[in-house]
């Protein structure tokens, strides 16, 4: 499961977005949470960043709350999911990421933990989304994040881990001719050899603590004894 990520950087990642076609701004963001409207590029339009809530909620569902149930997919049944199903045929999009956070046990309790690529550049989470009309005629956008079998750096931490896609994959994730044999293909544990995970502060519990300090390295206090 992927519940918190982050997105702090100036520049986007890979060149699905041109700088010029840019029309909104994306503020760093250290502790990205479900619920909270997150910056995508849909398949619907590649050329531009939106702002959609993170919380799929399926164009037939009666209720809304359905979203928090819906923050990630896995990718092995998106084909079977009446929820995922349509959205993996026709309504892709990329995560705009540059990192993740998942919770490890520990003797002391449960330690954060931030992963991203060892480079520490920005990235994209393979995503869904959808569009929910409120029955006023209110639209919502959604999205989801899709999630496979973690890898070998991750499976010490959690058990499943969120889609990362290589710029050469962005294309192909994208176009709307693809068939979902081959993009189920291209749902798989990014390579551990090029990531690097490291223990952050706990405050990251709390949604509402959202600043630089939460992707620095956590460094336990000092004891005398």
């Amino acid at each position: 499961m992927c519940g918190r990520y982050s997105f702090t950087q100036s520049t986007l990642p890979g060149e699905i977005v041109q700088p010029e076609n840019l029309e909104i701004e994306v503020k760093a963001r250290y502790n990205i949470a479900p619920s909270q409207f997150c910056p995508i590029i849909p398949q619907t339009d590649p050329e531009r960043v939106h702002f959609f809530r993170w919380g799929l909620v399926p164009h037939w569902a009666q209720d809304v709350s359905i979203g928090n149930k819906m923050i990630n997919a896995r990718g092995e049944t998106l084909t079977e999911k009446p929820a995922f199903r349509d959205a993996f045929q026709r309504n892709r999009c990329l995560v705009l990421a540059d990192g993740f956070y998942e919770w490890k046990k520990t003797a002391t309790g449960k330690q954060p933990y931030r992963i991203g690529l060892s480079s520490e550049e920005a990235f994209y989470f393979a995503g869904l989304s959808s569009i929910w009309q409120h029955p006023s005629g209110e639209l919502l956008p959604t999205f989801t994040i899709i999630t496979t079998r973690p890898n070998t750096l991750v499976e010490d931490i959690h058990n499943r881990m969120p889609v990362i896609l290589p710029k050469k994959q962005l294309a192909s994730w994208m176009d709307p001719s693809a068939k979902t044999e081959d993009l189920q293909e291209l749902l798989l544990p990014y390579p551990a050899e090029q990531m690097k995970a490291y223990p952050v502060a706990r405050q990251l519990g709390n949604v509402r603590n959202d600043h630089p300090g939460l992707i620095r390295p956590y460094e336990p206090p000092l004891t005398l004894f």
